[in-house]
């Protein structure tokens, strides 16, 4: 690629990063920066620690997305120098690092292009994510096992942390179902377009005769809740049920009552942890999903009265969104935009980066955002 072609390239990452800077406002985030260290360094902070806690987390998102927005824009501006000297010099080896920088600052900068389309009530949160089975049999439960390798497999590459909360194993190989966290600066907005019935062809490796199966898996994404939601769950309104953990081993398990099953009675909404080791943590954590799910089903109700006054009908979520193909042919296609690549197995190792990201440029077009 010629100088003239990195300098029309590097103009245009210019302008694409002033309009992020448009958007982010990075003066404002200064200036509330400013207002939240005066709070963080109050003596009585932590008398309520439940302000102290959105305080401390506010400040460390904003210092975070200001910093991100200031090293960009200080390496396109390195860039525009080093184009510079390599005119200058004629280093056919300057111009290659040149063109190099600008294909990593092209990306850095369509990723957090696409971190401004996320201004739901809850995108910044955590996410909690879960994967079920459906139908298909043993090649759906394996299914599901693919997607939560997948999930877990993408939140490494990123150097994002998860936990697993429980896991239902299925008979022959597989799981009935997971639930799970990633923990990221805006998890939920991100995974959220994941939501949906994810759908896998191939020839069944639990087919003795190598016949060609469908199979079918639903994840269900939802913020994590937080203690300023307040959801109130009185304990007249829950069953809490102990059983023994069930899967792989490890100490505390197989060995004691320690799994919690909580039903909402209500809602009829159930929910079980076996993770932690002790039931009161288990219980804890139970809790904490079912807030979610409670959480969940009170914007689901808001939308819906939102989209019957809209008289639109509003997204469907629960209907087919991706076809994972490996026979006759190798191909992943996200159904809502045409997004596709033909290495599945990239795709089954975390490389799901373009999905989210044209998702999540979907979600903005077809809420009309």
């Amino acid at each position: 690629m010629s100088l003239e072609d990195l300098s029309q390239r590097l103009s245009d990452l210019d302008k694409a990063l002033s309009g992020i800077e448009s958007v982010l406002d990075p003066d404002a985030k200064r200036a509330e920066i400013g207002q939240l260290q005066d709070e963080v360094s109050a003596p009585d902070l932590w008398d309520d620690q439940e302000n102290a806690q959105r305080v401390t987390s506010r400040l460390s998102q904003l210092q975070a997305d200001l910093e991100r927005v200031e090293s960009l824009r200080q390496r396109v501006e390195d860039a525009e120098v080093m184009m510079e000297l390599s005119g200058e010099e004629d280093d056919a080896e300057s111009e290659a690092e040149v063109g190099t920088e600008i294909n990593k600052l092209s990306k850095a900068i369509e990723t957090l292009e696409v971190r401004t389309l996320l201004s739901g009530e809850f995108d910044e949160r955590d996410a909690l994510i879960s994967i079920r089975s459906e139908a298909g049999g043993v090649d759906a439960a394996d299914f599901a096992a693919m997607l939560l390798r997948m999930y877990t497999r993408w939140a490494e590459r990123h150097g994002y942390s998860f936990e697993i909360y429980d896991t239902s194993y299925a008979e022959e190989a597989g799981i009935k179902s997971a639930t799970f966290t990633v923990r990221a600066p805006f998890a939920y907005g991100t995974l959220s377009v994941e939501q949906g019935t994810h759908r896998l062809v191939r020839i069944s490796p639990f087919d003795n005769q190598g016949r060609r199966q469908t199979s079918f898996a639903g994840v269900e994404v939802l913020p994590v809740t937080e203690e300023a939601d307040h959801i109130d769950i009185p304990e007249g309104d829950i069953r809490v049920d102990v059983f023994r953990s069930s899967g792989p081993g490890g100490q505390s398990v197989n060995t004691t009552d320690s799994a919690v099953r909580i039903t909402h009675l209500p809602s009829g909404i159930v929910v079980s942890c076996q993770n932690e080791k002790s039931q009161l943590q288990n219980k804890a954590a139970a809790l904490r999903v079912l807030q979610s799910r409670l959480l969940e089903q009170a914007r689901i109700q808001r939308e819906a009265a939102m989209n019957e006054l809209k008289s639109d009908g509003g997204n469907s979520w629960g209907s087919q969104m991706r076809s994972y193909v490996l026979h006759p042919y190798q191909m992943v296609k996200d159904l809502r935009t045409d997004h596709e690549v033909g290495n599945p197995d990239a795709v089954f190792d975390g490389d799901i980066d373009g999905f989210i990201d044209a998702g999540i440029r979907w979600r903005r077009t077809t809420s009309g955002a």
